[in-house]
């Protein structure tokens, strides 16, 4: 099946890149508007089948027909994947079921190799007498947000995984485009790549969610992710060679506000048109404020349109 009809809405980013978004599946879309090979970053989180209430997509699939879903999608991104290109695949499992991310994860597996596993920590308590003194820590300190769970049996889910895959598990990345500073200083002369007081994250990143103060307002999406955290995978595959970046599942728009920030050219897809109108007005309200900063391009977000063609839905 070939997609009709023009985007949901075409956008510019401050630095004169493209940002298209559309209201269709992305197993119909993406075949059907992207040329084999073109994108160098996907980077999305998928309907994790745990019912939840999203208003255009029946979350509670029977677990073969989920899975075979995801294999479904993981061809689909490794047909549009550049031959040096990265897929971050965010994924979360709830207590009762831990293996879902991992069932997830080897359903891509058939397609792409796995490259790297970050941990996304949204909570985290930090014992001041486990850190020292070199830490500058003064208390113990528990920060970020977590679900609550009502159970004697299971702990908090304070994290989520981010799969990397890539085609053959090789792919150089700019480690220090997401480095931090060395704690322990002496480190900068001690490590022949500490000479410029920086170093690779690992595999752990601490991203919290905003508060949510009006939740209609703040998170109008029932499972979207802060834009600081497609940024970082992003950022990670290198962003001088990026010459597109793919969300499939774009939901409300983190990762296009997230390409836009790095001007880059971004395309995304979802089957609901709601929560694409608000993806547009994130990133309109983002581009202005890039260009009040930086007034790098008059053309910026100049122009954007809600396509006339009714926008086809998967059931």
């Amino acid at each position: 099946m070939q997609p009709s009809g023009g985007p949901f809405a075409e956008l510019w980013s401050p630095a004169g890149s493209p940002i298209d978004l559309f209201a269709e599946d992305a197993l119909v879309g993406v075949p059907g508007r992207l040329r084999r090979g073109t994108v160098s970053v996907v980077v999305t989180s998928p309907p994790y089948n745990l019912g939840i209430a999203y208003s255009r997509y029946h979350d509670a699939r029977p677990r073969a027909e989920y899975l075979d879903w995801v294999c479904r999608v993981g061809k689909t991104v490794r047909d549009v994947l550049a031959h040096d290109g990265s897929f971050f695949l965010n994924v979360g499992s709830p207590p009762k079921d831990p293996w879902l991310a991992w069932d997830v994860a080897r359903e891509v597996r058939e397609s792409l190799v796995l490259q790297n596993v970050i941990h996304w920590v949204k909570s985290i308590a930090i014992d001041r007498a486990d850190v020292g003194r070199a830490s500058g820590l003064e208390r113990d300190l528990a920060v970020g947000h977590y679900q609550p769970v009502p159970s004697r049996r299971f702990l908090h889910g304070a994290h989520e995984y981010l799969f990397h895959f890539t085609h053959r598990g090789d792919l150089p990345l700019d480690r220090l485009g997401v480095g931090v500073p060395y704690q322990d200083k002496s480190n900068v002369t001690r490590w022949r790549g500490g000479r410029a007081d920086i170093r690779c994250r690992g595999n752990t990143w601490f991203l919290p969610y905003p508060t949510i103060r009006v939740g209609h307002r703040d998170r109008p999406h029932p499972a979207s992710y802060p834009v600081e955290l497609p940024e970082r995978c992003i950022r990670l595959h290198g962003t001088s060679r990026v010459r597109l970046v793919l969300d499939p599942f774009l939901g409300i728009g983190a990762s296009a506000v997230a390409a836009l920030r790095l001007g880059l050219p971004f395309v995304g897809f979802d089957v609901d048109p709601a929560y694409l109108a608000t993806a547009r007005e994130r990133l309109t309200r983002e581009g202005a404020v890039l260009r009040e900063r930086t007034a790098s391009h008059p053309r910026a977000l100049t122009r954007s349109r809600v396509s006339a063609t009714p926008s086809r839905v998967s059931s």
